[in-house]
């Protein structure tokens, strides 16, 4: 029997699938190798529907390799991705959107070449569902329901006023927010965010905070990836913390806090 089939007969058992209505994202015995380096080992970890969960640890804890391999982007040595009873490991970045994962990028991803509107309809229109080949009323009928949506994204996440501009011509911290409009036009059931505020000055930060709020109310299920403290802690209902690959710490906000383990690994490089 394979692994992934190992996991999902125990998660089956344990009620993955019907049984825990929380439990949307399982990482089971993760582990990943680059030229005998260990960046991830053992990597267990669950996020539960709804919820804002952070992921915190020093520069080459693994972060961003755990986000490649929930994402398709990578695949593990050993161990699986498991989102919404669907096994991803094996699967393609695409077919892992398809089925409701999106990602924002530590480096912005955006298209330069295309303005602000544009590169937040792109991924609206790649999901659109095909109708268009057979009735071109419905296809002119979509397109402005998405571009609707574009705009009302833009505006929530700050950038109206560069609507039709170019992206090319944009700050780091504001192509940050274009691509998280970007991922939000797609309505994932779970939004991976790699460093979402990132090159932001504090009071664009503490806007994006605010926004991930509201996307929070919404009922989002969101994985953020976060140096700045004051993010993680103004966001985070859970926080796991990674340090040399591997997971030494899980709790609420509170209890990652006082954690003697954590403030000797990695919280007594911030200000908490």
């Amino acid at each position: 029997m394979s692994v992934t089939a190992e996991i999902l007969d125990d998660d089956e058992e344990r009620g993955f699938k019907s049984g825990i209505p929380d439990k949307v994202l399982h990482i089971d015995d993760v582990h990943k190798s680059f030229s005998g380096l260990h960046a991830l080992s053992d990597v267990d970890l669950d996020v539960r529907k709804g919820e804002t969960h952070a992921i915190i640890g020093p520069n080459g804890a693994g972060k961003s390799t755990l986000l490649n391999v929930c994402v398709g982007r990578l695949k593990p040595d050993r161990g699986a991705v498991i989102f919404d009873g669907e096994v991803l490991t094996g699967k393609s970045p695409h077919e892992i959107n398809q089925l409701g994962v999106a990602r924002v990028f530590q480096t912005p991803e955006v298209f330069l070449d295309l303005t602000v509107l544009e590169n937040v309809m792109v991924p609206a229109l790649s999901k659109r569902d095909g109708h268009f080949k057979l009735n071109m009323f419905r296809a002119f009928a979509d397109e402005r329901t998405i571009r609707e949506e574009a705009i009302e994204i833009i505006h929530n996440v700050g950038l109206h006023a560069q609507l039709n501009d170019s992206a090319s011509s944009m700050s780091r911290g504001d192509k940050r927010r274009l691509e998280l409009a970007m991922g939000l036009i797609q309505h994932p059931k779970l939004l991976l965010l790699d460093e979402p505020t990132a090159g932001m000055a504090r009071h664009d930060t503490n806007a994006t905070i605010e926004l991930l709020k509201k996307i929070k109310e919404g009922g989002m299920t969101k994985v953020i990836i976060e140096h700045d403290m004051h993010v993680v802690f103004s966001l985070a209902d859970r926080i796991s913390v990674l340090a040399g690959g591997r997971i030494i710490a899980q709790g609420t906000p509170e209890e990652i806090k006082n954690n003697p383990r954590v403030k000797e690994a990695y919280l007594g490089e911030e200000q908490v």
